[in-house]
């Protein structure tokens, strides 16, 4: 009898592991794909995200890594009589859709939230959590992303109008919902939870099934709003790593009035924080130069390095600062950004290698460039504003 409990405990322990292991698969580095928002708003439908999977394959997004075709807002339709929930007239047969974006060598993502409305006011998925995972998974739905929105008034202020601790216990309880009702289903979908970074997420959302957490509110296609939020991730770097990471929203490479200069470090720091890069462009008429900065492979090889170590801010002078980023194999990144107007050769910036505690000379690529370059301790750099030097160290010393 013996015997047979510890074999019948060591089964059980194997399949739990098994399972753990499943759970944890996805997002061993961080999601890479589109998103229908931050361009197309409501405007999304079955037809522009067929596009915009055609286009990744077109363009070599996704040679570079790009793999996700998420659709945001604003696709659901009604509940019938049984809860269930169909789609809207825009999106006729979501399974088809799945089936086109998979066929594609792609994956597909989709939008809900806790509350009984989404965001622009759609039907959320508060009371039918493990009705709605189950219908994501029978129609081969890869990623989910999942926003507060209305729960905020539908349930934390309505339950606990006085107590916000009680509010986000609350909170953490839905997003635990959801998180479990999608590992019920037996497929792996990433777990993006959309709270703006309440509640120090980052220290509970893997806890509860997360793979991804945004820290901050939402991006804008402006300097003023990437360079803010790149800012908020500073000492948020030791909760990143395989399979859960720090989300600081998705890119606006090519959106708004973001000049090259813009685009480019907005695209390198993304890489350094070990950052999501989910493009939210118009894929059909990306520009060639924003087409260049999406699909730099060596960039996205800082981003996708499989130590999955987040990069952090080791100093600043005035408007600079300098990022560092260990990678794998011993080999490190480091970014020099400037926030602020031109350094030119009147007064340039001077890097120090001290504080980077790296000694002599050190050989690197500038990723930009693609030319070899060597930073010395003191050297002038000149910058422009809001540009970038980045450079890949192989053997740093």
């Amino acid at each position: 009898m013996r015997r047979f409990l510890l074999a019948s405990f060591a089964i059980a322990f194997c399949l739990s592991v098994s399972a753990m292991s499943r759970a944890q698969s996805v997002a061993q580095t961080p999601p890479m794909g589109w998103n229908s928002w931050n361009y197309f708003a409501s405007r999304v439908d079955d037809k522009g995200v067929r596009a915009a999977a055609d286009q990744i394959v077109a363009t070599g997004m996704k040679d570079a890594g790009y793999i996700y075709v998420n659709i945001d807002d604003t696709w659901q339709g009604k509940r019938d009589e049984n809860g269930v929930l169909h789609p809207n007239d825009k999106f006729p047969d979501m399974k088809g859709l799945a089936d086109y974006v998979h066929s594609k060598g792609l994956k597909l993502g989709i939008y809900s939230g806790p509350g009984t409305k989404t965001c622009a006011g759609y039907e959320g998925s508060l009371g039918h959590e493990e009705q709605d995972a189950k219908m994501y998974a029978e129609w081969g739905i890869d990623y989910l992303k999942y926003d507060l929105c209305s729960f905020r008034q539908d349930v934390m202020a309505k339950q606990q109008p006085d107590d916000k601790a009680a509010q986000m216990k609350l909170m953490y309880a839905a997003y635990d919902k959801m998180g479990k009702a999608l590992k019920s289903t037996g497929r792996p979908i990433v777990y993006s939870l959309c709270q703006y970074g309440w509640d120090a997420v980052w220290e509970w959302a893997p806890q509860v099934g997360g793979n991804l957490w945004r820290t901050t509110g939402d991006i804008r296609p402006a300097w003023d709003s990437v360079y803010s939020i790149l800012s908020a991730q500073e000492g948020l770097e030791s909760y990143a790593g395989p399979g859960h990471w720090n989300d600081p929203d998705m890119l606006e490479v090519g959106n708004g009035r973001l000049n090259i200069r813009e685009n480019r470090s907005h695209f390198s720091m993304w890489a350094m924080l070990a950052a999501p890069l989910l493009a939210g462009n118009d894929l059909p008429n990306m520009k060639p130069e924003i087409k260049e900065i999406l699909t730099n492979k060596d960039v996205i090889a800082i981003d996708q390095d499989r130590l999955g170590k987040q990069g952090r801010r080791v100093y600043s002078e005035g408007e600079v600062d300098v990022w560092e980023r260990d990678l794998a194999g011993g080999a490190k990144a480091i970014a020099i950004l400037n926030a602020g107007s031109d350094r030119v050769s009147t007064h340039p910036f001077r890097l120090s290698l001290a504080k980077l505690g790296l000694h002599g000379p050190q050989k690197g690529t500038d990723l930009w460039a693609r030319t070899d370059v060597t930073l010395t301790d003191n050297m002038p750099i000149e910058l422009a504003s809001h540009d970038i030097l980045l450079v890949r160290i192989e053997k740093p010393k």
